[in-house]
């Protein structure tokens, strides 16, 4: 990580520790301390489960481009990929261009293909979410009385998320479309680069052109919708009851709807490039918002970090972890976004 990264992590953390004083230690101390484990224990299992259903996916973007890996193999691209998306001020997106790199790199496959899987991939948990988006932007502003300025950010956000996705999909199918956005950027890399343009040109056409061709492939594949839509919805089921499990190890249970509003506003605010993963940030409101729906702020405390601890902290250490495996040095070709 380069010293700017660290220190917006450090910005984070500080963030967490103030609201973490302002609580009261001792209150989240003694929450903490009454926690059942066998219910942490559980929301432990449920999220290596989640990590499973992830590497299934994927693997079904990857097996209908018929790249051949093994799916024990793909677990550890996927977990260095999730690793950097949460280290990476980059709107949860800095991890695709590795994952789609060590693919290809294990596989020999050509990159547009092995970019095309990491694409549907992040399309196949797009679907789901908008949809979840939209039932909490209306359960929140009928139940959890969110300031309008919260409400406004959360419709926005959901916007700019629904306009990017349709974009890369056009993009990803329509050959005209693809073409012209393609030129548009290289544009932009000839007011910077002395390199030959007419050479850059070509290549980046030709790669579009194969990213393309592997989208229509799995567009055609029934294989991705039938089975990768329906888990992508299983998944985000399963990241809601983690969290129900984390509350119930309390003794406090929040409902379901609560959780998934506050898991929703959540992740569209780790999606701000700001913060690496949110990191402080996405604490905060959670925190905020589970004592806004009647959770005392001290349990509200603990079972966010609890939480956190879970699905951000243990994901990016084994990420980090498994880094030997796939070949230490992928990083360094993505050096300047760390």
């Amino acid at each position: 990580m380069n010293n700017k990264t660290i220190i917006l992590l450090l910005v984070g953390i500080g963030i967490l520790a103030a609201m973490v004083l302002y609580i009261g230690p001792g209150k989240i101390e003694s929450a903490l301390k009454n926690a059942n484990p066998l219910y942490i224990a559980l929301a432990v299992v449920i999220q290596f489960i989640i990590y499973g259903m992830w590497t299934q996916r994927w693997s079904i973007t990857i097996h209908s481009l018929k790249i051949s890996i093994k799916r024990r193999h793909v677990f550890p691209m996927l977990m260095v990929g999730l690793a950097v998306n949460n280290i990476t001020p980059s709107a949860r997106g800095g991890g695709e261009p590795v994952r789609a790199y060590m693919l290809g790199k294990y596989t020999k496959a050509p990159m547009e293909n092995a970019f095309a899987t990491v694409i549907a991939d992040r399309g196949l948990d797009t679907f789901p979410f908008v949809l979840l988006a939209i039932l909490t932007i209306i359960f929140s502003v009928s139940f959890l009385s969110l300031p309008e300025w919260i409400v406004f950010a959360l419709i926005v956000s959901l916007v700019i998320l629904i306009v990017v996705f349709i974009i890369i999909l056009i993009m990803s199918i329509n050959e005209a479309v693809g073409q012209r956005i393609t030129l548009w950027l290289v544009g932009l890399v000839k007011r910077f680069s002395k390199n030959k343009h007419f050479e850059i040109e070509r290549k980046a056409l030709e790669a579009m052109n194969g990213f393309q061709s592997s989208m229509r492939i799995m567009i055609r594949d029934r294989r991705v919708l039938m089975y990768g839509l329906p888990l992508s919805f299983l998944i985000w089921f399963m990241e809601i009851i983690r969290v129900y499990v984390v509350f119930a190890s309390f003794g406090t249970p929040v409902s379901l709807w609560v959780i998934a509003a506050v898991f929703v506003i959540a992740t569209l605010i780790g999606l701000i490039p700001l913060l690496p993963g949110g990191v402080g940030a996405v604490d905060g409101m959670m925190i905020i918002l589970y004592s806004a729906a009647g959770v005392p702020p001290s349990i509200s405390a603990a079972a966010t970090i609890v939480e956190r601890l879970i699905s951000f902290w243990m994901t990016s250490f084994i990420g980090i972890g498994m880094l030997p495996y796939v070949g230490s040095n992928v990083l360094e070709k993505f050096s300047d976004k760390f």
